[in-house]
Formats: structure tokens, C-alpha cells, sequence
């Protein structure tokens, strides 16, 4: 044969953004051959009438630090039609990391990521120390996608500094140098970048603040120093909008500026308030008119929680009167709770303190139902709020009696930023401008409360499959979700189809694709569960030339790779 596999007869869109061809695709050894029209045979072939081919999606903010060492299956994103995913965002990850600073790690990434600490305690040899020797973990691996991963501010500070960076002392000078000098170390052994987060809702599992909150900005400028002595690597940050964004933002400006190397953020609009955001894109226009580079990363949905009683969170979970029953199996919990008695007191309860993640289920105007199939963008009245004005009862009421009639299983959506005045305009709107890209799916975190990692499977449905006034062409959409995306962290070979390109390419029926409702699965070490969704539609997605899924199912090939960086 010719070829090793040939996908014939696509709608092919190759991720430049540029005009849609009708054509084939060969492959051979991993790479494109040929585009257009193929005449020789391939070992493997794949129909692709009716159907669009696309580049491999490029996650850019994940956090499978863990997930990419005790599963081969990085999934939900590869479920999604990602083909390389970048992890190690917000400054959590398990390396530099000594012996004794373990069990702190795992506390941080609890609290921060929502992973359960005895997963990490069991499913993680620990046979690194450096970041060198945890990427060369991770090469070690089987998988089914190509993996990158940031150097995590977290580890780095503690490694650092000891005690003193993980009680959030300041570094003197000598730290700051030998931040800087394993920040190059890093890059130099193929770190994507260097990761951090200055959100002060981001909390340890008992509730204090991460190693790295308040760090001075001189700080960051002498481990990002680190990657412009290596003439490489990214930083990605997570800013604390709560404090404004007219302070936060100089922190990229003095980064970018006195290290030369681009950066990326989190950037949402709030749901109700002025739309502080578009001050934001001003601001990241001027960076990059003047010479800096810096990327505004955008969740195409609301970007929120999934809660339930199986979950992590649930609108009832700090109310005092919970702890009767919070340990009973969840038939036991209904059971209970069709007390009256119980009922009046968990209605009337005020929530305790506890971390506060907890509270964001208790905003009633901006919490919904969660069906199949699920719906991103609900209508207001069917918010806890909305319901509960129309029957003239109390959201609590409403929340309570949900749970009841779907005897514990049903879920809802907390749609905490994204969703301004109820529409998705403001996430169109970013997501339109040429310093977005779309990002914040945080796969292998969250596991239960967030699964996000679906988001390039709803920006097809929702704003190029049946759009209504929000719209993105097709060509446009793919490029986000590719090239786009890749270019901004630093992968601009990524993300594109054409002949001597890395053969990452998605098959799918476009017609046919659908997101279906969050499932729990129990798949992670030491017994844990984790949410995760499916798609119906990806005819095939491929690594390197090998088929990793065909009709929305693993053929059990792990071609991933770890991605080391210039």
C-alpha cells in the first residue's frame, strides 16, 4: 500500500481558518503526505463523505499531572476530539518536590483541584524529585494524546525555600535565584512554561491560602527571568479579578515586559454588573501592540459547577442538619429527607463555613437544572430563583424537591461567570477577538465538580451546528479550537492540516454531534470517582497517524507522547 491510512472525501477544514476543501488526506508515518486528491491506497481508510476533518484540538489548560501517570486514557478531553493537552495551569503540581513536602503537595492540589488526596497517595509512585525526573516520568508512560506540561509555581516555591515558601514568606534574594535557575533547569529539560495563581479563592484542602498567593511580582519575573535565559516557554497565570482587574493585569505587563516571554490568562465576565471584560481586551491589545504577546484564554459556556448529592457539592452540603446524614449511602440520604422535620431545618438552615467552592451552589439565581440532554444556556426562569418566584415558593423548596423527585441523581448547573444577564454574548464576544482563544476545560481536575474538558464539543454544537444569533463558521471555530490555541502556548506546529504536519486529525459528524449528560465513573486509584462526559459524533480522532477512538470509542492504541519544548 501506498499509504498508511487515507481519509477520503471530507469536508476538510485545516485549521488556519481559512477556506473549507472538499478533498483527501494520506498518511504515512505519522505525518501528512498529501492533501487534495489521493490516488493511491492506504493500509487503513477511513470514509469521510458527509463529514468534516479536522486538526487535533489543543486543550491548553488541563491538569492530568496525575491522571497522565496512572491512566493511559486522558480523558474527557480525548473524548472531545483533543489531541494534545497542556497541564501544570494555576501553579499546582507535584513537581520539584522532595520527600517531605508530599504530603503538602497533595493538600494544595486537593484543595485548589478538587482531587482526592488518597487518589494522589496511591496512584502516584513519587520516584521524582526534579522537574526533569517528573517529566521524565511522564515520558515513560503510555497514552492515548500528546501531553506538555508548565513547571507549577507551588512545588517550585517549596522546593525553593522550604517552610518558609509554603507559609508564604518573601523571597530573598538567594531564593530568588535559585527559582530562576530551575525555572531555566525546566525549560531547558522541555517544560511548556511556568504556571501560577494569585486567586484567593483558590485554598488548600484545610482551608488556608496556596503557597503562592501574594507573591510579589518580583518573584515571577525572576522565574519567568529563568525562561528568557532559556530562550524559551510561556507563562500562564491565573489573576484574582476580585481584587480588579486595573491591578491585576500589571502583573502581566511587568512580566511580559522584563522577561520578553508571552503570556496567557483566565478571563470570564461576571453574570450581572458592568462588562469589566472589554477594559480587559483594551488592555491586552496594548500589550501586544507594544511589542509583548499576551493571550486571554475563554470557557465557550458558563463556566461553573456541577453539583449533586454524589458530588462534591450540593446546595445543602454546609447546612448544619446535613451531618445527620451526610455519610449515608444516597437511597438512605432520600430516605431521610422525605422527613418533614429534616426537610424544614435543611430548608432553613444557613450554610456553615467551609471552603468556598461550597457557597457557589447556593447562588439560587444562577443555579439550574442539569438534564439530558444538558442545556449551557438556560433561561432564567428556570434558575432555582426563577422557579421558585413563579410558584411562590422558596429556591430551597425548589432544590429540595429535585432532589427528591429524581430520587438523589439529579444534577445542576452553577453558572458562576460567562453567563452575563443570562446569554452567551459576552463569551461569543471574546472568544471573536484575535488575542482569544478558547481554554478552562481543567480535565483531571475537579473530578467532582467540574467537567469542562467537553467545551470544544459544545463550541461545535452550540455556535456552528444550530446556531441561533451567536455564530461561528466552521473554519473559524476549528481554528480556535486548533492552530489558534496552539500558537498561544507556544506549539505553532500544532493544529494545522497540511502535507509534513504531525497527523492529529479529528473525523466528525457534525450533523450528528451531541453532548451527553455528566456521568460518574469510578475508575481512579484507591477506589475514587470522578465526572465525566461523553460525545456522540467523532467518527475517528487520530495521533501521529494512528486511530485512537472511531465512533466515540478508545481502539485501545496509546500513541501519545510527551511534548518537550524548544
Amino acid at each position: 500500500m501506498e499509504h498508511d491510512l487515507v481519509i477520503r472525501g471530507g469536508t476538510i477544514a485545516d485549521g488556519s481558518g481559512g477556506d473549507l476543501i472538499n478533498g483527501d488526506i494520506a498518511i504515512s508515518d505519522g505525518k501528512i503526505t498529501a492533501i487534495g486528491v489521493v490516488t493511491g491506497h492506504g493500509r487503513e481508510e477511513i470514509d469521510a463523505t458527509d463529514r468534516i476533518v479536522t486538526p487535533g484540538f489543543i486543550d491548553v489548560h488541563t491538569h492530568y499531572d496525575g491522571q497522565c501517570i496512572w491512566a493511559e486514557e486522558l480523558s474527557p478531553s480525548s473524548s472531545h476530539g483533543v489531541t494534545t493537552a497542556v497541564m501544570g495551569n494555576c501553579g499546582v503540581g507535584f513537581a520539584p518536590c522532595r520527600a517531605e513536602d508530599h504530603d503538602m503537595l497533595i493538600n494544595v492540589m486537593e484543595g485548589v483541584e478538587d482531587i482526592p488526596g488518597v487518589v494522589m497517595a496511591d496512584g502516584l509512585p513519587w520516584n521524582w524529585e526534579t522537574f526533569p525526573e517528573y517529566l521524565d516520568t511522564v515520558a515513560k508512560g503510555k497514552r492515548d494524546i500528546d501531553i506538555a506540561a508548565y513547571l507549577p509555581h507551588s512545588p517550585l516555591r517549596v522546593y525553593a525555600m522550604g517552610a518558609r515558601g509554603a507559609s508564604r514568606e518573601p523571597a530573598n534574594d538567594d531564593d530568588l535565584a535559585l527559582m530562576r535557575k530551575l525555572s531555566k533547569e525546566a525549560m531547558e529539560a522541555g517544560a511548556l512554561g511556568f504556571a501560577t495563581s494569585r486567586l484567593s479563592i483558590h485554598k488548600t484542602a484545610d482551608g488556608g491560602s496556596i503557597p503562592t498567593f501574594e507573591a510579589d511580582v518580583a518573584e515571577l519575573e525572576a522565574i519567568c527571568g529563568g525562561m528568557a535565559d532559556a530562550g524559551t516557554g510561556t507563562f500562564q497565570v491565573v489573576l484574582d479579578a476580585f481584587v480588579g482587574w486595573d491591578k491585576e493585569y500589571k502583573v502581566i505587563e511587568r512580566v511580559v515586559e522584563a522577561s520578553g516571554r508571552p503570556a496567557t490568562f483566565t478571563l470570564a465576565s461576571g453574570n450581572d454588573g458592568p462588562p469589566r471584560w472589554r477594559k480587559v481586551l483594551d488592555m491586552i491589545e496594548q500589550t501586544n501592540a507594544s511589542g509583548g504577546k499576551a493571550t486571554a484564554q475563554i470557557m465557550p459556556r458558563p463556566i461553573g459547577l456541577i453539583a449533586g448529592l454524589e458530588l462534591t457539592v450540593h446546595p445543602f452540603v454546609l447546612c448544619p442538619s446535613w451531618k445527620k446524614i451526610a455519610d449515608l449511602p444516597v437511597a438512605d440520604q432520600i430516605a431521610a429527607m422525605r422527613d418533614p422535620q429534616l426537610r424544614q431545618a435543611l430548608i432553613t438552615e444557613d450554610f456553615e463555613k467551609g471552603h468556598p467552592f461550597n457557597a457557589l451552589a447556593r447562588d439560587w439565581n444562577w443555579l439550574f437544572p442539569l438534564d439530558d440532554p444538558p442545556d449551557y444556556a438556560p433561561p432564567k426562569e428556570m434558575s432555582m430563583a426563577g422557579q421558585a418566584a413563579a410558584k411562590g415558593c422558596t429556591p430551597q423548596e425548589i432544590a429540595y424537591d429535585r432532589l427528591l423527585e429524581t430520587e438523589g441523581k439529579g444534577l445542576f448547573l452553577a453558572a458562576l461567570g460567562n453567563y452575563e444577564n443570562g446569554t452567551l454574548d459576552s463569551a461569543h464576544e471574546m472568544l471573536s477577538h484575535p488575542h482569544c482563544i478558547p481554554g478552562l476545560g481543567d480535565g483531571g481536575a475537579h473530578y467532582g465538580a467540574i467537567c469542562d474538558a467537553s467545551y470544544s464539543t459544545f463550541l461545535l454544537t452550540q455556535f456552528v451546528q444550530n446556531p441561533g444569533e451567536l455564530r461561528f463558521e466552521l473554519a473559524e471555530a476549528v481554528h480556535m479550537l486548533s492552530h489558534k490555541a496552539a500558537k498561544a502556548v507556544g506549539l505553532p506546529e500544532r493544529g494545522l492540516l497540511k502535507p509534513g504536519a504531525k497527523a492529529d486529525i479529528n473525523v466528525i459528524n457534525l450533523e450528528g454531534l451531541k453532548l451527553h449528560l455528566p456521568e460518574i465513573v469510578r475508575d481512579l486509584p484507591a477506589g475514587g470517582q470522578r465526572l465525566h462526559q461523553r460525545a456522540t459524533g467523532y467518527d475517528a480522532t487520530i495521533v501521529s497517524g494512528e486511530v485512537i477512538r472511531r465512533f466515540d470509542e478508545s481502539t485501545g492504541a496509546r500513541p501519545g507522547q510527551l511534548i518537550r519544548s524548544a
